[in-house]
């Protein structure tokens, strides 16, 4: 293996690992001056100017509380459980493409860190694991309230797979591909100059991204679809039982999928760091300027998508849980199934 791709890729995975990380960590502010905006109040703002340091406060003060572990005869897999839910993650970072290619020095540099030809099936196969951390840490915690809590998350989790899974399907029918990169160089620019206009895949298939936006909502537990955690009926859910940083991982894990789902929305729908214009901002100032630019566009788009997350929160009452089952299983799975099949028939009449 070429060393100089070995620190290039070892670099970016660190550069990823603490940007993810990062953002994970301030949107807890963020979603605590959004609550406090629309509520009318200041929100945190005495830890630093503005409350800036207040997560670093909330994340002392999880390293440094007392780690409880109930009297359980699951032990390791009380500890597992956590465990594999942020690492799942953080695995999903990997495929996505953060940007463009850097010429570094007479060397191409890729943003991303695996560009494999299955980076949705990846996906898609990761989180599918990460079902496996709640599930097991609230059946180790020997708590009812926590089981209860699992086994509405994997419940929901799972459906609102099948519906997201066949969301996609529509899309890659038209790109022919499972490469997130593909995906998005398909979606050059904006406007496609040799007459294809709205080149982004949400003017093409506007009921996929509907589905899967919702879709995506459940699969990271937000509302109104944060049942499985729902404090007023199951006082926390599956991680009921859970203190210091344990509990800190399963709440860090949701902010992280938060991120990088809001990542796959803008890259499979919104042309990922695509943006109007780029051809001529690589002509007027080099292609490094635009793929940096790119790359900022792109991060522009999931903090919108992370914002709409939290106003989401404090605007939709929860689901009840029959409204939610019968939303995932009653309506989008057959709105997607419906949505495959009109693809598949405009495509073979663009096809004569």
């Amino acid at each position: 293996m070429d060393i100089y791709l070995f620190i290039e890729k070892f670099a970016l995975i660190l550069v990823i690992f603490g940007i993810t990380m990062g953002v994970a960590l301030y949107s807890t502010l963020a979603e605590r001056k959004v609550a406090a905006f629309m509520q009318d109040r200041p929100g945190p703002n005495r830890a630093g100017w503005g409350g800036v340091l207040q997560p670093l406060a909330d994340g002392l003060k999880m390293f440094t509380k007392e780690d409880f572990i109930p009297d359980t005869p699951n032990r390791f897999l009380f500890i597992l459980g956590p465990g594999l839910f942020i690492v799942t993650a953080l695995m999903t970072s990997a495929v996505v493409p953060w940007g463009a290619t850097l010429d570094f020095f007479g060397r191409a540099v890729s943003l991303q860190v695996a560009d494999i030809n299955v980076a949705i099936l990846f996906v898609f196969g990761v989180v599918s694991i990460g079902v496996y951390g709640i599930m097991i840490g609230g059946w180790a915690s020997n708590n009812k309230f926590g089981l209860l809590g699992a086994v509405r998350a994997s419940s929901q989790m799972i459906s609102y797979e099948v519906a997201m899974g066949l969301s996609i399907i529509a899309v890659l029918m038209m790109t022919g591909s499972l490469s997130l990169k593909t995906i998005t160089e398909q979606q050059h620019g904006f406007i496609d100059w040799q007459g294809h206009w709205l080149s982004w895949n949400v003017f093409k298939q506007p009921i996929a991204f509907l589905i899967f936006l919702v879709c995506a909502f459940a699969e990271t537990n937000r509302t109104p679809f944060d049942l499985p955690e729902c404090e007023s009926e199951l006082v926390g859910g599956y991680h009921t039982e859970y203190s210091s940083m344990k509990l800190g991982f399963y709440l860090f894990a949701e902010y992280i999928n938060m991120f990088i789902s809001s990542a796959l929305i803008s890259i499979i729908f919104f042309g990922g760091y695509n943006y109007p214009g780029m051809d001529g901002v690589a002509n007027m100032f080099g292609g490094n300027i635009a793929v940096l630019l790119g790359v900022g566009v792109l991060f522009a788009k999931i903090f919108f998508f992370i914002f709409f997350y939290m106003w989401v929160r404090w605007t939709v009452p929860r689901f009840r849980y029959d409204q939610l089952m019968n939303l995932g299983w009653k309506i989008l799975i057959p709105l997607a199934i419906f949505n495959i099949v009109v693809t598949g028939g405009v495509i073979l009449f663009l096809a004569k």
